[in-house]
C-alpha cells in the first residue's frame, strides 16, 4: 500500500492493490517439510511409482517370469489386450459393477443411516450387525457365499422349504444371473462401510437447521431433501469416489466365488481376474504385467476425470476457505 499527496497537502493512502506479500520459506521450514515427508515421499516412490515402472518395462517383453527380459515386442502385448474379445468383456463387467454399486449401495446406505440417525431402541446393536459384514475377511465371505448359492446349497434349500422352490436357480453359473448374484453379495459386504460414513457426516449437520425447517412446516422428506442431501454431499461424493475405485480393482470375492475359468462364462470376469489367469497363470508374465498397467492407467484416468468434475468443488472449498 503506497503513500501519495495531492497539491502537498496531508499523505493519504492508496487503495490496496489485494496482493499480499511473499513470505519466503526459511531453511529451518524447509528441513522441516522434507522430514515430514521425506520417508512418505519414499515409500510411494519405493512400492508404488517404482513397482508401476518396472510393470510397464517388463509389459514390453514376452517373459515368462524368470531371467532378464530379452524378447523385445513393444506395443504388441498392449495391443493384444484391446484386441482380445475376453478383456474387452471384463472391463465391461467392470463399468456394469460401478454403475450398479453406485445405484444399489448408495440409496439404500443413505436410507440405512437417515434411519439409524434416528433415536430408537437397539440403535448401537443394528449398527453394529450392519457394519459387521465389511470387517470379515473376503475369503471367509467368498466361501461362505459360494457354499450357499450352489446348485444344491443352503440358498435353494431355504427356497424349497418355504414354497418359493420356482425361484430356485444356478446363482452362480447363469449368465443372466451370477451378475446380480455377484452385486447382491457386493451390497451385502460393503453397504456398512457405506452407511458408517454417512453416519459421520450426517453428524456434522446443525441440528438447528433441520428443527428450524421442521418449525417453518416442512417434513421430514422434504428436510432430508432440502437440507440433509445437499449438506451430506461431499460426503455422497467421496463414498461414490472409493466406490468406483475400488469396483475398477475387484479380484477377490469373484475369483474365490468362481474362480479363474468359469467368472469368464458366467459373466462375472474383471480386468484383474484376467489379469491373473492370462498373465501369472498361463506363464506369460510381461503379458499380465501389459495387463496390470492398462488396469493403472484405466482407474487413475477414472479418477482424474471425477477429481476434475466431481471433487473439484470440494477441494477447492478447502484450499480457498481460508482467504478473505
Amino acid at each position: 500500500m503506497g503513500v501519495t499527496t495531492v497539491g502537498g497537502g496531508a499523505p493519504f493512502a492508496s487503495p490496496p492493490t489485494g496482493r499480499r506479500p511473499r513470505k519466503g520459506i526459511g531453511w529451518p521450514a524447509r528441513l522441516e517439510i522434507a522430514l515430514m515427508t521425506g520417508p512418505t515421499l519414499i515409500v510411494f516412490l519405493t512400492f508404488v511409482i517404482f513397482p508401476v515402472a518396472m510393470a510397464a518395462y517388463y509389459g514390453f517383453f514376452n517373459w515368462q517370469g524368470y531371467g532378464p527380459p530379452t524378447e523385445f515386442v513393444g506395443l504388441s502385448n498392449y495391443v493384444l489386450i484391446f484386441q482380445d474379445g475376453t478383456f474387452v468383456d471384463a472391463l465391461q463387467h467392470n463399468a456394469a459393477i460401478v454403475v450398479l454399486s453406485l445405484v444399489i449401495q448408495g440409496p439404500a446406505a443413505v436410507l440405512l443411516a437417515l434411519l439409524l440417525n434416528r433415536k430408537m431402541r437397539g440403535q448401537t446393536l443394528i449398527r453394529v450387525l450392519v457394519f459387521v459384514p465389511y470387517v470379515i475377511s473376503e475369503v471367509v465371505v467368498g466361501t461362505a457365499w459360494s457354499l450357499m448359492l450352489q446348485g444344491n446349497g443352503a440358498f435353494n434349500a431355504f427356497l424349497q422349504k418355504v414354497g418359493l422352490g420356482w425361484l430356485e436357480s444356478d446363482w452362480l453359473a447363469d449368465p443372466k444371473r451370477a451378475i446380480w448374484t455377484l452385486m447382491g453379495i457386493l451390497t451385502w459386504k460393503y453397504i456398512g462401510f457405506a452407511v458408517i460414513l454417512f453416519l459421520a457426516g450426517l453428524q456434522g449437520i446443525p441440528d438447528e437447521l433441520t428443527e428450524a425447517a421442521a418449525i417453518d412446516g416442512a417434513s421430514y422428506w422434504q428436510i432430508q431433501r432440502r437440507i440433509t442431501l445437499p449438506l451430506l454431499g461431499p460426503t455422497l461424493r467421496i463414498w461414490a469416489f472409493l466406490s468406483m475405485i475400488g469396483a475398477l480393482q475387484l479380484f477377490d470375492l469373484v475369483y474365490i466365488i468362481w474362480g479363474q475359468y468359469v467368472s469368464s462364462t458366467a459373466g462375472t470376469s474383471t480386468m484383474a481376474t484376467y489379469m491373473l489367469t492370462n498373465g501369472r497363470n498361463a506363464g506369460e508374465y510381461g503379458y499380465g504385467n501389459a495387463v496390470a498397467v492398462v488396469l493403472f492407467f484405466i482407474s487413475l484416468v477414472a479418477a482424474l476425470i471425477y477429481q476434475r468434475f466431481v471433487l473439484r468443488r470440494d477441494t477447492a472449498g478447502a484450499i480457498t476457505g481460508g482467504k478473505n
